[in-house]
């Protein structure tokens, strides 16, 4: 099984690289994939690549090799910017819901509004406060003692993490609790409300309501995959909390998520898709051949 799934995830990990390089790339070399929905789309792509990075090719040297091993550091670092990159894509996709709003609700202060420096704001907001928080968790991490020397995972999560502490984790608890609840919950209730609004509006439309809705789908669909699989991990009841379903919660949200945004985003979108081919070559836009 160790190399039937050695090649499953070495094959998943080089597509959500190369997918999502391709649609940086994309967005980057094509002058109609310039303004804010796409700016936002390319970051999210980078932190996917950030994201699955962190984790993935540590698991993929785990599972080849007979030890499997993790320095106190290393199990750090990684935690960090687990966290780090997590709590950024939450409030990315915050701002990706804004953007989509006033995209449909106030078209025509849509350029004024989401102006390049209003993009380049939101997205260095996104940063700031991942980092941030993602600082004050790994702060009181380093604070505990530990005594347990095995995590049953196949990377270092805070949960499970804490487990293994011989310290008082109260403080950590409701860090957790607090930051959990606060970089999942606020953020998707913007995003409800964003899209309460566009639905609304869209309903208003005598003419273009399937286009209106088909740029706010892809979105939709990520943001339903991302938070779910997070709010199940990190505010979920502990009576319902199972290694094996850990397990396979953490693989969705770290290996298939990553892989399958662009996908997503790139399936219903001509624009993408066009700008895609593009880059493969010239033999893929002849449309006769």
């Amino acid at each position: 099984m160790q190399v039937i799934l050695f090649q499953l995830f070495l094959v998943l990990y080089m597509s959500t690289v190369l997918g999502n390089l391709l649609l940086i790339a994309a967005v980057r070399t094509d002058h109609r994939l310039h303004h804010s929905m796409y700016f936002f789309l390319s970051n999210l792509s980078f932190l996917d690549i950030c994201y699955t990075s962190i984790i993935v090719p540590k698991m993929l040297v785990n599972i080849a090799i007979s030890s499997k091993n993790i320095s106190f550091a290393g199990c750090l670092l990684q935690v960090y910017f687990y966290l780090f990159m997590g709590e950024t894509e939450c409030i990315l996709l915050a701002f990706m819901a804004f953007d989509r709003y006033i995209a449909i609700c106030t078209p025509l202060h849509y350029n004024v509004i989401m102006n390049t420096v209003s993009c380049v704001r939101m997205i260095c907001i996104s940063w700031v406060i991942g980092c941030i928080i993602s600082s004050i968790d790994i702060y009181f991490i380093y604070q505990l003692r530990f005594c347990g020397p095995v995590i049953n995972h196949f990377f270092c999560e805070v949960p499970l993490l804490l487990q293994l502490s011989c310290s008082d984790i109260s403080v950590n608890n409701i860090i957790k609790l607090v930051g959990g609840t606060s970089l999942l919950c606020i953020p998707l209730t913007l995003i409800l409300i964003s899209y309460f609004k566009i639905f609304a509006a869209i309903v208003r439309i005598h003419s273009g309501r399937y286009k209106a809705f088909s740029t706010c789908i892809s979105h939709l669909v990520v943001v339903t995959i991302f938070y779910g699989t997070a709010m199940f991990m990190y505010i979920r009841p502990k009576h319902l909390a199972t290694e094996d379903a850990d397990k396979l919660v953490a693989v969705f949200y770290t290996v298939i998520t990553p892989t399958l945004n662009p996908v997503i985003y790139s399936l219903r979108n001509k624009d993408v898709q066009r700008a895609m081919r593009r880059l493969v070559g010239p033999t893929a836009c002849n449309p006769n051949r």
